[in-house]
């Protein structure tokens, strides 16, 4: 059964360009769910299968993960990755029948992202930029490029040295399903930059032919768990560590982004979202703005 898993694994890496954390969640997913057939055939002293699973038998594993009481959305994607898998396997010749052919995913109630205000922003990048330390220049390099960009922190980790140019001002990202997207970037957010790569990072590189744009202590690439420990640390100075995720200075760039007049097809393509119905969640942060649009362009709103 496992090496069933690894085959659909690799077809989809391979179809749909699924990031690292996105197969790693649906190893795990679809492992748990051969685990409970595996017992589930134990009990009853037969071999386990997949073609012995049912839909009633589906039914009844989805009862037991709503007593583990998961998210929602953890919930939605076992849900994802169990369809996705037998769809597969009846593709492949390998099942006659799908246990999940119409099977309802359960519903996703969407929360607002909560950005932080423009200058709670401006007072977390200045923090490690009053620094001087090979580390700091690093932290305001990676805060900067974040809130100027708006990339997931994921593909900022996933920066190399031959994806930034800070003299044409562009950053080259690579997003879910592995596409490609150029960025412009700020010049402030360019000069911190430059200032890392000039005065700081060879004080941190171990290794002369690593090509990590952001290195820890050691000399290796950055992980999102370091990102997060540093971002936490400038939180708390700056008292924003109630309000402060990885993600928040995403959602505060495009929810700064479409305040300060940028449409919202223009928002999608530099967050690298594949559809726009994503993006529109973060108009209901910028009703002020569009108040104000409204106001100032409508001739019967004075």
């Amino acid at each position: 059964m496992k090496e069933d898993i690894s085959r659909f694994l690799t077809y989809f890496t391979v179809e749909k360009g699924f990031s690292e954390n996105t197969l790693a969640a649906y190893r795990n997913d679809l492992l748990q769910l051969a685990d409970f057939i595996e017992k589930e055939a134990a009990k009853q002293g037969v071999i386990p299968s997949w073609s012995n699973f049912s839909r009633q038998d589906m039914l009844r594993y989805l009862l037991i993960l709503k007593e583990k009481d998961y998210a929602n959305t953890t919930l939605a994607r076992k849900v994802a990755a169990i369809k996705s898998f037998f769809k597969f396997m009846v593709a492949e010749g390998n099942l006659k029948n799908n246990p999940t052919r119409d099977l309802a995913s359960p519903k996703v109630s969407r929360l607002l992202p909560k950005p932080i205000s423009h200058a709670e922003a401006m007072q977390l990048l200045e923090l490690p930029a009053r620094l001087s330390t090979p580390e700091a220049k690093r932290d305001s390099a990676m805060l900067s490029l974040l809130y100027a960009s708006g990339m997931r922190v994921s593909e900022l980790m996933s920066l190399n040295l031959g994806d930034v140019n800070t003299s044409s001002g562009f950053v080259r990202c690579l997003g879910k399903g592995r596409k490609e997207r150029l960025i412009p970037i700020a010049p402030r957010a360019s000069l911190a930059l430059e200032t890392y790569l000039n005065e700081a990072r060879a004080h941190l590189a171990r290794n002369k032919d690593e090509k990590a744009l952001f290195l820890n202590q050691r000399g290796d690439r950055l992980t999102r768990q370091g990102f997060w420990q540093i971002l936490k640390s400038y939180a708390k100075s700056a008292g924003l560590s109630e309000k402060i995720t990885p993600h928040t200075l995403r959602h505060s760039f495009a929810t700064h982004m479409l305040t300060g007049g940028a449409d919202l097809r223009s928002v999608q393509e530099l967050l690298g979202h594949a559809n726009i119905s994503t993006t529109q969640i973060y108009t209901h942060l910028s009703g002020e703005h569009v108040r104000r649009t409204y106001e100032k362009s409508h001739p019967r709103a004075k």
